[in-house]
This record gives structure tokens, C-alpha cells and sequence, in this order.
């Protein structure tokens, strides 16, 4: 989809959701556009990763697939020095798999899978209350490669453009995952 589409797809979905980017942005053109609070309550812009790589990836404690934390987790050790930012965000979209408070959260993930890696505060990743950054991934690649369950993985190249929707299934440290995080990666 071309620049100028998604950009009139974006203003459209803010004028219609009401939703709005970071101070002085008009229309998204990155992900730097956007900010998530952190789990700890603070403001976390992506725009303070820029020039890095982002797999941004939807969360929940009580799911079939929460073992994939670990995978993150090695993935965030294995790629940060390189210049990958692997980020939580915990949801509660799909089967009230992710209950708890951001405490409740951040304990179970530093407690059962050592996760050191950024998380945000609990988010809704789908629907008309979604995230303003789930919103625009979902312009950007299509309503098809939008979350339809807890860890759905987005990649995002150190210039802050969208480069892959990752489904559930895949796991982490698969060979897709690994060769498209080689690929946005300097050598």
C-alpha cells in the first residue's frame, strides 16, 4: 500500500476512533508515532528505540502459548546487541487469558520466564478500542494480518516501517522469525 493510501487509511481511523498519536503527529508514517505507557506506569515511546529493530508481540499468562515467552525471551538476548527490542504487551482480548493487574503481570513474567525484556501496561490489541499502534499495523498490512489470538508477533525495521506480521503459531526462535530478524538487522 502506498504512502499517501495509508496515510488517508490512517487520518480516516483516527477521525472515526478517536484516537490520537504522540504531540504533533498528524498522520502515523512509523511506528515511532506511537507511545504505549509501561508496565511500571511510565511513558514509553517507540520513537526511543528509533533506529532499532522492534518485534512487538500481543501477551497473556494464561494461554496455550505463554510457554512462548521463554522464546522471546532468548530471542531478546540473543538479537538486543545487535540492535532488537522485543516488546510485551499484554492483552486481554482473546479468551480473558490475561486477567491480572500490570503488578500481577510483570511478576508472573519475571518470576516463571526471567523476561527482562520492555512490557507495557495491559492493552486491547483488536477492535474499536484497540491500541492506536495495533490500528495502524492493521492498515499498514491489512485486517488480515491484524492479532486474531495472544502472541501475534509484529516486526518492525530499524526505520520504524512495518516488515512482517508474525502469526501466533510461529514460534520465536523459529527459522522465519530468526531469518527475518537477520534480515532487518545491520551484519
Amino acid at each position: 500500500m502506498g504512502r499517501m493510501v495509508r496515510a488517508v487509511a490512517v487520518a480516516a481511523l483516527m477521525v472515526l476512533g478517536g484516537w490520537t498519536m504522540t504531540a504533533g503527529a498528524k498522520t502515523a508514517e512509523t511506528a515511532w508515532d506511537f507511545t504505549f505507557t509501561s508496565i511500571d506506569g511510565e511513558a514509553m515511546p517507540l520513537s526511543a528505540y528509533r533506529g532499532k529493530a522492534l518485534l512487538v508481540v500481543n501477551t497473556a499468562s494464561r494461554c496455550g502459548f505463554t510457554p512462548q515467552y521463554e522464546g522471546l525471551q532468548a530471542l531478546w538476548e540473543r538479537y538486543r546487541e545487535r540492535g532488537l527490542v522485543v516488546i510485551g504487551v499484554p492483552s486481554n482480548d482473546f479468551g480473558g487469558q490475561e486477567p491480572g493487574s500490570a503488578t500481577q503481570i510483570k511478576s508472573f513474567c519475571e518470576t516463571n520466564f526471567a523476561v527482562d525484556f520492555p512490557m507495557t501496561d495491559k492493552n486491547q490489541v483488536v477492535g474499536a478500542q484497540a491500541h492506536p499502534f495495533y490500528r495502524w499495523a492493521a492498515v499498514g498490512l491489512g485486517p488480515d494480518k491484524a492479532p486474531s489470538w495472544n502472541f501475534h508477533k509484529y516486526l518492525i525495521g530499524p526505520d520504524g516501517q512495518l516488515v512482517a506480521s508474525i502469526p501466533t503459531r510461529v514460534e520465536p526462535t523459529s527459522e522465519p522469525v530468526i531469518a527475518a530478524v537477520e534480515k532487518v538487522l545491520p551484519k
